[in-house]
């Protein structure tokens, strides 16, 4: 099942749809909730509704279908309760701390690294990326996501998975200027991390068949950087699972339903994969080269990301976002 939030002067939520399994047609589905946060705080009722529906639109029975224009959505849950993200890729990791001349915590291996970042307002997947100062250093994360039911507190990272409603993409747009000062005081990240987008639509777990195993979604995220190839990471490679990561959100905490998860920078040690940022490509370059090459986003620059199953079609819809100076 695929769903999406079609935009709205009413809601800042959006209307909740369902959206056809080629991307191509959509209804809404209000007469299951009026938005995505509102049916996954209602989903052992509303989930049959949502599927029968589903089924009927690929099935060309849904009255009131219209085309799908990927401008007419927002982020597939537009605003929710929390948004957790973690860093379940090693390489990444170990990429990023040698750029700006950190150590490796002890603990890398064992324990996952996590931040709360921007949930009331997820910027749209073909919205611009707003950038106030150069000296920001704006850089694009291509993720993979996770949003949840209701999770007690102390689940175990087994348990977790169970809990997994949908699957999203994610750009998690950083500002690399600020965090070597946010991070020194003790106390971030906080401005370093501004609003980031979700894909416009977000698929349950069956929709990903085989390549979703052992709690990881096992395919590349295609990112394009001003309409060039940048990177074919495969999400797979995550060391910690969505299981684990939900498990270390919720150790002393129960989740709302609607909490969004997510993966952290898809990352691969093997540099012809390319990468999911521009903060991994600096450091390859510096390594590889001695100098560094590739400047952070300037007002203009485009990132496109999007995921693909084995009959080449799209699974999330594409994020599409454009850099402006406001």
């Amino acid at each position: 099942m695929k769903l999406g939030s079609l935009k709205s002067p009413q809601s800042l939520d959006g209307v909740l749809c369902v959206i056809s399994q080629d991307n191509k047609t959509a209804v809404k589905a209000t007469q299951a909730a009026s938005c995505l946060r509102e049916a996954l705080e209602q989903w052992k009722d509303k989930e049959p509704l949502l599927k029968k529906l589903y089924a009927d639109l690929n099935a060309g029975k849904a009255e009131e279908a219209f085309a799908v224009r990927p401008s007419d959505f927002h982020s597939a849950l537009p605003r929710t309760w929390l948004f957790a993200d973690g860093s379940a890729f090693i390489y990444h990791i170990k990429l990023v701390r040698m750029a700006r001349k950190a150590p490796l915590p002890e603990t890398l291996e064992t324990v996952p690294l996590m931040y709360q970042g921007e949930c009331g307002q997820f910027l749209a997947p073909t919205e611009d990326i707003p950038q106030r100062d150069f000296a920001h250093g704006t850089d694009f994360e291509g993720e993979v996501g996770v949003i949840t039911d209701f999770v007690p507190m102390g689940v175990t990272p087994e348990h977790a998975l169970k809990y997994i409603r949908l699957v999203v993409l994610i750009n998690d747009v950083s500002l690399r200027g600020l965090i070597p000062e946010e991070l020194a005081a003790g106390f971030g990240f906080f401005q370093s991390k501004p609003a980031s987008a979700l894909s416009p639509f977000a698929v349950t777990i069956d929709e990903l068949g085989e390549a979703w195993q052992n709690g990881r979604l096992h395919l590349p995220l295609h990112v394009n950087y001003n309409g060039q190839f940048f990177g074919k990471a495969n999400a797979g490679a995550m060391h910690f699972h969505f299981g684990q990561l939900i498990a270390h959100a919720a150790k002393t905490r129960n989740l709302a339903a609607g909490s969004v998860i997510g993966s952290g920078t898809v990352s691969n040690d093997s540099h012809d994969r390319g990468s999911s940022c521009l903060a991994e490509k600096r450091m390859i370059e510096q390594i590889e080269t001695g100098a560094i090459k590739t400047s952070f986003m300037k007002s203009g620059d485009t990132v496109d990301m999007e995921m693909f199953n084995e009959q080449g079609q799209s699974i999330f819809g594409k994020i599409s976002q454009k850099v402006k100076i406001v």
